[in-house]
């Protein structure tokens, strides 16, 4: 076979050679440990949670080492795609503070190494496929689908490997003129791999968090170009991560069974291989069991899941980084008031098993960022928030920025502050009670106080209710309304001689509660009230009254 003709026959004209390519795309020119690292998303419209892990993966790498990170947008999946997603990948990562040294932006491209979008790469992309084609490795494959279905068939009545391998691998020897006759009446074809691979030998992948595996070596005649010319990812992204110069590969462990593919082709080529590292997939308990976080049946997987519920993008690094590096929770004890970009990210200390989300640990390690976050900066955040996602709540949050900035402010200081605040759309929830156009009685009043006891106690609050009094005072008034109706000042009594009491004092304090917050549970009564105000809580107080 002249493999050269071969090669001029399925790509005559071609513009650039491997070598211009390779004078185009130099080695960049940055320290000796400086990393190169990237994303790779598909414009399918989702982004995901494991976009992120992966992202800040990246990122650390490549901005702990003075290196570059870069954003390459995978889409030669035409099908898949969604109009717009681009701007959706980067408006999500650019909520969670993922900034890209280079790479695809809204308008086009940032940096020498591009086109980022592998759409725009196609004659890149087909010059190193007709590289191979005159290296004897690569050749057109007339197979339909009907023909390779009837194959998969008759592997599986031999009970042998399914694929295009080996005496399977019909047109792998077809001769010049069989390929050049095909062609002039038009047949489409694949362009195939040409595998020297052995199903018994293995190859040996150096993985940065697995440590050294031995893999099988592939052996099937994979393909490369589709019938209309895209490639498949396994070539794109070899090609791709040669000339952008990456020196790190940070995937899904999903990717692994394929890694031989990539490994043959970084050697056939003569490429040096970047460093493979495949992270753990995100898992979910369910039932007891372990399993992959699902699109289908998970919210939580989705970056706009956090968007939406108003999750600060800080929470979510600080929890991705405890799940990736196993020291971040010790040098955060250490190191409580550095940010996180100070902390020493390592691949060592990462995990190769199954990696367990857990919603409840990320809530809580929202509560403790958000509790010494300056009010100040968290009504910047929830305004900016609502703006977009509850624009009502906004009007009437904004509307007196001084009363908000008390209302966040309320038992946030000292030795025990309150942790009520963890996601936006959940402050919201629990800030409501302050603002009348959102205030409602949402619990009950105590078991034992009907309708007529609560008049009773309210009645007499509102007849001793005085806002020049300090808290001790208030307090004192309130133990005064608790033994003059017949309740047990000490809720000890109480429990210990119920018959001889109507209650305690603590179900006097919840019924004027429930009475001004609409609720049985909520921050200090008496620092509520100074900041409702001497009206707003009688109006509240008296609409309670009235409506028994």
């Amino acid at each position: 076979m002249d493999y050269q003709k071969l090669a001029d026959l399925l790509f005559p004209d071609l513009k650039f050679s491997p070598t211009d390519y390779e004078q185009i795309y130099p080695q960049r020119q940055l320290a000796a440990n400086a990393k190169v690292t990237r994303i790779g998303p598909s414009p399918t419209g989702f982004i995901h949670l494991g976009n992120l892990y992966n992202a800040i993966i990246g990122d650390r790498l490549a901005h702990q080492s003075n290196g570059v990170f870069f954003l390459r947008i995978e889409d030669t999946d035409s099908k898949r795609e969604v109009a717009g997603a681009v701007e959706i990948i980067l408006s999500a990562l650019g909520f969670f503070g993922i900034n890209f040294d280079e790479g695809a932006t809204i308008d086009g491209d940032n940096g020498n190494y591009g086109p980022y979008r592998q759409s725009q790469r196609k004659d890149i992309y087909h010059c190193f496929a007709k590289q191979l084609v005159k290296m004897g490795k690569a050749y057109p494959c007339f197979c339909s689908e009907e023909e390779l279905t009837q194959m998969r068939e008759e592997q599986m009545a031999k009970q042998v490997n399914f694929g295009y391998y080996s005496e399977w691998a019909r047109d792998r020897n077809n001769d010049y003129q069989q390929i050049a006759e095909r062609i002039a009446k038009g047949e489409p074809y694949v362009l195939r791999f040409r595998s020297d691979g052995n199903i018994d030998n293995t190859v040996i992948l150096a993985d940065a968090i697995r440590g050294e595996l031995q893999l099988q070596e592939n052996y099937q005649d994979f393909v490369l170009l589709k019938s209309d010319g895209i490639p498949t990812y396994h070539f794109a992204h070899v090609v791709d991560d040669h000339l952008m110069r990456s020196t790190h590969v940070i995937r899904s462990e999903e990717w692994l069974a394929t890694a031989p593919i990539h490994l043959q082709l970084f050697d056939t080529f003569g490429w040096q291989r970047p460093i493979y590292c495949h992270t753990a997939q995100l898992m979910k308990l369910e039932d007891g069991n372990r399993r992959k976080l699902s699109k289908r049946k998970d919210p939580e997987l989705a970056l706009k899941y956090y968007c939406s519920e108003g999750y600060l993008p800080e929470a979510i690094w600080e929890y991705l980084l405890t799940v990736l590096n196993s020291n971040f929770e010790e040098w955060r004890m250490t190191n409580p008031s550095d940010p996180f970009e100070q902390f020493p990210f390592t691949i060592e200390k990462m995990s190769n098993s199954g990696t367990l989300f857990d919603l409840d640990k990320l809530q809580d390690i929202s509560k403790e960022i958000l509790v010494r976050t300056p009010a100040a900066q968290i009504y910047d955040f929830l305004k900016s928030w609502a703006e977009k996602y509850n624009p009502t709540f906004s009007d009437i949050f904004c509307a007196d920025k001084e009363y908000s900035l008390r209302v966040i402010d309320v038992n946030r200081s000292g030795d025990r502050p309150r942790k009520d605040l963890v996601y936006w759309k959940q402050a919201i929830k629990f800030l409501s009670f302050y603002f009348d156009e959102l205030f409602t009685i949402e619990d009950n009043y105590p078991e034992n106080i009907d309708s007529d006891t609560a008049c009773e106690i309210l009645n007499k609050y509102l007849e001793t209710l005085d806002f020049n009094d300090d808290q001790e005072q208030w307090f004192n008034k309130v133990r005064e309304i608790t033994d003059a109706l017949g309740f047990a000042v000490q809720p000890k009594k109480y429990r210990k001689n119920p018959e001889l009491y109507r209650g305690s004092i603590i179900d006097v304090s919840n019924t004027i509660r429930v009475a001004i917050t609409g609720r049985l549970n909520s921050p200090d009564l008496w620092e509520i009230s100074n900041i409702l105000g001497d009206k707003r809580v009688r109006n509240r107080v008296q609409a309670a009254i009235k409506g028994k």
